[in-house]
C-alpha cells in the first residue's frame, strides 16, 4: 500500500475535512479526493461519509486510522530528526497570547535551550486563540497555548492552568470611592461604587471588565473604556499611573499589588477564572522534542495556579 495514500488518509481523518487536509498537505482538494478514492478502491470499503460540512470516518476508517497513524507519526519523526546528525538543534515553535506566553511559558521553556536542553531552539509567536489554533492546525506551530478548547480530532488539548482575575486600580481611586459604597460592593453583588471610575482595557469591547462584571456583579460595566491598549502589560502600567480601574490576571499584577502600586478594589468569594489549554496536532506527541516541551510546560503550570 502506498504510504502517501495512508498519509493523506490520516490527515483527512484528523482534519475532518478534505479542504483542511489539502491545506495541511500542500495539495489541491481534488488531489486529496482522488487519493482517498484510490485507497478506498484498493481496500474495497468506504473510509469516509461525505457530509455538508466535512467528512465523518466509517467504522473501517476509524480502525485503519487507529492502526496506521502511530506508525506514520514515527516515520515522520525519523525523517524530521535525521539519522546521522544527532547534534543538530531541534526547533520548537510555540504560539500563544502575548502576556501569558511571555510571562509564564517562555521563561519555563528557556530552561530547555541550554547545554542541558538536548539541543533545543525556540521560536515564539503571539496571537489570539483563533489565530494560534489556525496556525497550529496549518502546521506553523508545534505547540499552542489557547483560552479556547479546540473541537474536532485534528487538535488535542490538555488543561494547562486557571488564571484568576483581579479588579485593581491605583490607591488614589480606592481613597476617592465612598467607603460605604465599597462595603456594599463587598457584601452584595452590586457595583455602584465603580460607575464613575475610568476603565482601562485591552479592547474596545471590554472583554476582561465585562467578564468580571457578569461573573461577580451579574451586570454590565456602566463606564466605557477610557484607555484602550492592546497588551495587558500596558493596561497594568496605565493602572499604576492612575488612569482608572482594570481587570488583570493575578500573576501579572501580583508584584504591583505587593508593592502597593495598585490595590484590589474587590475580593469576591469566588474570583472569576479563565482556563488555558496546551494544544498540539493529534499524533505529534510521538515526536520527542514536542513531547518533552509539552510535559515540561504541564509540570511548570502546577506552580502557576
Amino acid at each position: 500500500m502506498d504510504l502517501a495514500l495512508l498519509r493523506t488518509f490520516v490527515t483527512v481523518h484528523r482534519a475532518g475535512s478534505f479542504t483542511r487536509a489539502a491545506a495541511l498537505l500542500g495539495l489541491s482538494q481534488p488531489a486529496v479526493t482522488s487519493q482517498i478514492r484510490t485507497l478506498e478502491r484498493q481496500l474495497g470499503r468506504p473510509l469516509f461519509l461525505r457530509q455538508a460540512r466535512g467528512v465523518t470516518p466509517t467504522t473501517i476508517g476509524d480502525e485503519l486510522a487507529h492502526k496506521a497513524a502511530p506508525h506514520l507519526d514515527a516515520l515522520v519523526e525519523i525523517t524530521e530528526t535525521g539519522l546521522d546528525d544527532e547534534s543538530s538543534l531541534r526547533t520548537l515553535h510555540l504560539a500563544g497570547p502575548p502576556e501569558f506566553t511571555a510571562e509564564r511559558a517562555l521563561p519555563a521553556l528557556t530552561e530547555l535551550t541550554g547545554e542541558d536542553g538536548q539541543g533545543y531552539a525556540l521560536r515564539a509567536s503571539f496571537g489570539n486563540a483563533e489565530e494560534t489554533l489556525e496556525g497550529l492546525a496549518a502546521g506553523h506551530h508545534d505547540l499552542a497555548i489557547s483560552t479556547a478548547r479546540p473541537r474536532g480530532a485534528l487538535l488535542t488539548a490538555s488543561t494547562l492552568c486557571d488564571e484568576e482575575h483581579v479588579l485593581v486600580a491605583a490607591p488614589k481611586w480606592a481613597g476617592q470611592i465612598d467607603s460605604g459604597a465599597l462595603k456594599t460592593v463587598r457584601s452584595v453583588k452590586r457595583a455602584p461604587a465603580f460607575e464613575n471610575v475610568p476603565v482601562i482595557e485591552a479592547h474596545e469591547s471590554l472583554p476582561f471588565v465585562s467578564r468580571y462584571w457578569a461573573s461577580v456583579f451579574d451586570s454590565r460595566p456602566a463606564a466605557p473604556g477610557t484607555v484602550v491598549v492592546p497588551d495587558l502589560r500596558a493596561v497594568l502600567a496605565c493602572a499604576v499611573a492612575g488612569a482608572g480601574l482594570a481587570v488583570l490576571p493575578r500573576y501579572l499584577c501580583a508584584a504591583a499589588l505587593e508593592r502597593g502600586d495598585v490595590v484590589a478594589l474587590h475580593e469576591p468569594t469566588v474570583p472569576p477564572l479563565r482556563t488555558y489549554f496546551l494544544v498540539v496536532r493529534t499524533g505529534t506527541l510521538a515526536m520527542p522534542h514536542i513531547a518533552r516541551a509539552h510535559e515540561w510546560l504541564l509540570r511548570a503550570a502546577a506552580d502557576w495556579c
